[in-house]
């Protein structure tokens, strides 16, 4: 093997929910190092100024789209094939959680929740593979890498949509992984409590939720767009089927 084995220069990257949080963060660290990154969000102009944003470090296109319906999603895909020719790597990141008592849990919040965080991404990567499979080889293959969580791994709050959901993925992941195979592999990042908008309410306490997590800091943009950039990369073409934990350890202390 010669050269950068975490090369992904020239490969072409779709972010779902890339306009802020763990997703911008990824969509961040690909463009850093010289992928065209597509983000997509549902809101618009936040959508808009995230592309501008990362266009003053490299190669960003706003995507903006709803992957709450069927149709948003057929939309979504329309208009990824009118701005690229193929998909090297498919991150699929956007997710919805909410958190109440299971004896007032609404079904509303449940069926959003489960759509978003489970139908999206498996309608979404269904409709994207003539894209994925187009230039992927037995030994380039494409990519996808869905944003799981550890709250799909151990028993936390009481999001019961959420962390069922994020369960699903994980084991949706294993199974494409299975019948996609040998020429998309397909993985999912487990994080842990990162620096986003879906855990403000652990944030106002922040002393006690580091105290929490063994590598003694809530995580960053960075510390998961690593590993997604490794799993992109020659370095990961042999890696399939796994459910990758990045959460400073959180998980291990977690009862």
């Amino acid at each position: 093997m010669h050269g950068n084995r975490f090369d992904v220069k020239g490969s072409i990257v779709l972010v779902t929910g890339g306009s802020r949080g763990i997703g911008l963060g990824i969509a961040r660290g690909f463009v850093e190092v010289g992928a065209t990154v597509l983000i997509v969000a549902r809101d618009a102009a936040q959508c808009e100024a995230a592309a501008r944003e990362l266009c003053t470090l490299g190669r960003c296109i706003a995507i903006p789209g709803d992957l709450a319906s069927t149709d948003g999603i057929r939309r979504l895909v329309s208009a990824v094939v009118a701005a690229v020719p193929h998909v090297n790597v498919l991150v699929n990141n956007a997710g919805a959680t909410w958190a109440e008592p299971i004896d007032t849990y609404p079904e509303g919040q449940w069926d959003q929740i489960v759509d978003v965080n489970l139908k999206a991404p498996f309608l979404l990567t269904q409709q994207l593979l003539p894209l994925l499979r187009k230039t992927a080889t037995r030994d380039n293959p494409a990519r996808i890498i869905n944003v799981g969580s550890i709250a799909g791994i151990i028993p936390m709050r009481e999001s019961y949509a959420y962390a069922a959901s994020k369960a699903g993925l994980h084991h949706l992941t294993l199974l494409m992984a299975r019948h996609l195979a040998p020429t998309i592999n397909v993985n999912a990042l487990a994080p842990g409590a990162y620096e986003t908008r879906m855990i403000e309410f652990a944030l106002k306490q922040r002393a006690a939720l580091e105290a929490q997590i063994p590598r003694g800091a809530v995580g960053q943009g960075d510390d998961i767009a690593g590993m997604a950039i490794c799993l992109a990369s020659r370095a990961g073409a042999y890696v399939t089927g796994a459910v990758i934990p990045v959460d400073g350890g959180l998980s291990l202390r977690n009862p």
